[in-house]
């Protein structure tokens, strides 16, 4: 591109969602919206780089998020047993490196996983148009499978929207609403639709501590970010022609022309 800086445009749908940014074993939750930790993850995963591969080129992206369709949440409920039926370990660990049995003994533990469920976002970063269009060519032929937070968690497509030459906040409110059929036929007969909106902003008025500094699996830290929030307003699609006209006039670029989810109202 001829800009020096560009804007990488990203679709985050699928049955299932889950950016956790703080979980304990027996607890896994999720955020109402998409982590930085996970989009570049995904980006990471794309680009065909390791675990224990540097990410610093990617911690400068400038992130935004929009919830075009919150979705709902989902809990999963999950007890777990030793198949032998022997007491289940605890955390501790013996002088020999083997983990000690509860005491008293206990043989069943209850888990509990957290996902979000018909959500989609439009996730933007903006950065050096050399590296954006990068990242957009391994979104397109990724080196590993993607997901949208947790392994199990496929994205359906379109994923990659595009790439655009334009700052973040203006792609933000000008790139179209990207809700699935169900929701647009919801507001079948209003013009425009308010939609909540997060950026990075070093003068924000609120924090995430959600920018990862390796995705090492023994050197996982994080550190926080300025973060703003904001209302966006874009238009459904819908034109009014006559006052009885129910009809929806706009599929919107969220449609894909052949989705495997849109029989459940994708």
């Amino acid at each position: 591109m001829s800009t020096t800086h560009a804007t990488l445009v990203l679709r985050l749908a699928g049955p299932l969602q889950s950016w956790g940014d703080r979980s304990a074993f027996n607890r896994r939750e999720t955020r109402p919206e998409p982590t930085k930790s996970g989009i570049l993850g995904l980006l990471a995963a794309a680009s065909g780089r390791a675990r224990d591969d540097r990410i610093d080129d990617l911690l400068g992206l400038q992130l935004g998020v929009r919830v075009d369709q919150p979705g709902s949440l989902l809990r999963d409920y999950h007890t777990v047993s030793d198949y032998r039926g022997r007491p289940l370990p605890q955390a501790g660990v013996s002088a020999k490196g083997i983990q000690k049995p509860t005491s008293p003994a206990k043989h069943t533990h209850v888990t509990q996983r957290f996902y979000l469920q018909d959500a989609v976002f439009l996730a933007a970063l903006h950065g050096p148009a050399p590296l954006i269009d990068a990242l957009a060519e391994a979104v397109r032929r990724p080196a590993f499978p993607l997901a949208l937070g947790r392994r199990s968690c496929v994205p359906t497509q379109p994923l990659l929207l595009a790439v655009r030459p334009d700052p973040l906040l203006h792609v933000l409110e000008t790139e179209p609403w990207q809700a699935g059929d169900t929701t647009r036929q919801r507001h079948r007969r209003t013009a425009t639709v308010r939609v909540p909106a997060t950026l990075d902003d070093p003068d924000g008025e609120d924090s995430l501590t959600d920018v990862p500094h390796s995705f090492a699996p023994r050197q996982r830290h994080f550190t926080s970010r300025r973060i703003h929030h904001r209302w966006i307003t874009l238009p459904t699609g819908y034109t009014p022609t006559h006052p009885a006209d129910t009809t929806e006039t706009a599929t919107g670029q969220g449609a894909s022309s052949h989705d495997p989810f849109a029989l459940l109202g994708w």
